[in-house]
């Protein structure tokens, strides 16, 4: 039998850091207030609350995160099972930085954005691969299209109340004696 190398597999802590950050940023980029979550805290990474307290919303929404960096992935992340239950949504990133499984690493000349896949609990649940004891999600399929970049953040923010940010109308008061402008809500 041939002797077959085994592959150690690579760990990029400050890829999975990054990962949490930038789904962070486009949160916040959406308007939705978002905080890190203690670090290996069980179950989430992002918490998500909405941004005015004027509105006296209570809601929470507990985001965990889970990151590939390879272009060349079979689409999947893994849910482990005992975190089911714990989480409100999982964004799926995939950060695209390079080939991994190819002979020929890297980019080869060309670039690719990441992506993300944001994924309501009870979604992930009825996905899962029910064979896989260690909680495998794979995203091959066409129905996660409707979960991608700004419509998946966008769950979050309906989840949330939180309208898409605007510009509030500008509009001159009726009153003929008034001629300050006001704002209508």
């Amino acid at each position: 039998m041939p002797d077959r190398k085994k592959s150690t597999p690579l760990r990029f802590p400050v890829l999975e850091h990054g990962a949490e950050s930038l789904v962070q940023g486009y949160l916040m980029r959406r308007n939705i207030l978002t905080y890190q979550a203690p670090r290996k805290n069980e179950g989430y990474d992002l918490i998500c609350i909405h941004p005015d307290p004027s509105k006296k919303v209570k809601r929470v929404i507990r985001v965990q995160v889970k990151s590939r960096y390879q272009i060349d992935c079979d689409r999947s992340v893994v849910v482990p099972k005992k975190s089911l239950g714990k989480f409100d949504f999982v964004v799926a990133v995939f950060l695209n930085v390079g080939y991994f499984y190819r002979k020929a690493e890297g980019l080869n000349g060309k670039e690719e954005k990441a992506e993300f896949f944001t994924l309501p609990a009870v979604w992930v649940e009825q996905h899962l691969n029910k064979r896989s004891s260690w909680g495998k999600l794979s995203l091959k399929q066409p129905s996660v299209d409707r979960f991608k970049d700004d419509k998946g953040f966008e769950l979050i923010a309906k989840r949330l109340g939180i309208d898409y940010p605007a510009r509030l109308q500008r509009t001159t008061s009726r009153r003929a004696n008034d001629q300050r402008p006001t704002t209508d809500s």
